[in-house]
């Protein structure tokens, strides 16, 4: 039999999805974003900058791999931000899985599922949807549940007294 969670962690299930559901959408665009990055950076070998003394914004050519003590670039690194920025929301995105996973009592298959979230694009985008859409249906059913059966058990409840 699989545990259930305690109704008392119902409020704190129902934040933990809140921020479950705003680190998985955070999660997943900087992963696109970081997708997007590799691309340009392995497929078309270029990097973006940005504030260079010749532009806003300048694509300029990856350095070959053992030069880079050779090449000093001017200007604001935009992929190495993007790498750096997903690397820690991907964190912040495991503490929001962790919140929500633990209390909801799941195994930890699910966790490793909602891990792949940060790993995988557009896999965050689906089990943001699924996730939150089956945990607020849980937890509405056993609230519903739990407030029948206070109407049953209390006589002053009960619809039609005085």
């Amino acid at each position: 039999m699989q545990l259930q969670p305690k109704p008392e962690d119902y409020p704190r299930i129902r934040r933990a999805v809140k921020v479950y559901k705003v680190t998985s959408v955070i999660t997943g665009v900087m992963l696109l974003l970081l997708c997007a990055v590799m691309v340009m950076r392995y497929a078309f070998k270029v990097e973006l900058f940005l504030f260079t003394p010749n532009g806003i914004a300048e694509f300029l050519p990856t350095i070959p791999k053992g030069q880079e003590a050779e090449f000093v670039r001017e200007g604001f690194d935009l992929f190495k931000a993007i790498l750096i920025a997903h690397g820690w929301f991907y964190v912040v995105y495991l503490i929001a899985n962790f919140m929500l996973w633990s209390p909801m009592r799941w195994n930890f298959g699910r966790f490793l599922l909602l891990a792949l979230g940060g790993v995988i694009p557009f896999f965050s985008f689906f089990l943001e949807v699924r996730i939150a859409r089956e945990v607020n249906q849980f937890l509405d059913e056993k609230e519903a549940a739990i407030a029948a059966t206070a109407v049953a058990t209390d006589p002053d409840r009960q619809e039609g007294t005085a």
